[in-house]
């Protein structure tokens, strides 16, 4: 089961990122309404005094915000669709099985984890500010380190150890 985990989380990864794209095709609105409801309850903007400037950074703010929800589907997918890949060579590899599952682990929560900086800065973004949300989630971001070292380290693999096909 242990070196199952990290397809298992990697496909649920995808799981995600299509799930909510198809959230958006069935209703968009959702998110859009969700994001101008909450810009209303932010009081830095609101406090804005001129209602042209307040209209203009809530109308910037809402397609920013938009655009981080997006992001998590563009991240969550991509990345997990990369680490597929990187799973999948690294179960050819003759190389050492404890440096292929750390690798593994790595790429796949790395790669899991990593979008939720978008999915939550933008849930949270029109409220808080979207520097606040992210840096509020920072460690989601941080994930994208750890699948870059599982990328690099899985590299290293693939370069040392030769690769083992059933007809070799």
């Amino acid at each position: 089961m242990k070196q199952k985990l990290p397809f298992i989380l990697t496909v649920f990864s995808m799981i995600l990122g299509v799930f909510i794209a198809i959230l958006f095709g069935v209703n968009e609105h959702l998110f859009k309404d969700k994001i101008k409801n909450d810009l209303g309850k932010n009081e830095k903007i609101m406090s804005i005094v001129d209602v042209d400037k307040r209209t203009a950074k809530l109308n910037a703010e809402a397609s920013k915000n938009w655009r981080y929800y997006q992001r998590f589907h563009f991240h969550s997918t991509g990345i997990a669709s990369m680490a597929l890949g990187v799973l999948i060579l690294l179960s050819f590899s003759m190389g050492s099985s404890m440096l292929k599952l750390v690798s593994s682990y790595m790429v796949s929560i790395g790669g899991f984890l990593y979008p939720f900086v978008w999915l939550f800065a933008a849930m949270y973004g029109p409220i808080m500010g979207r520097s606040a949300a992210k840096e509020s989630f920072a460690f989601f971001g941080y994930m994208g380190g750890v699948f870059l070292l599982g990328l690099l380290l899985s590299l290293f693999i693939l370069v040392k150890y030769p690769l083992k096909f059933k007809n070799d």
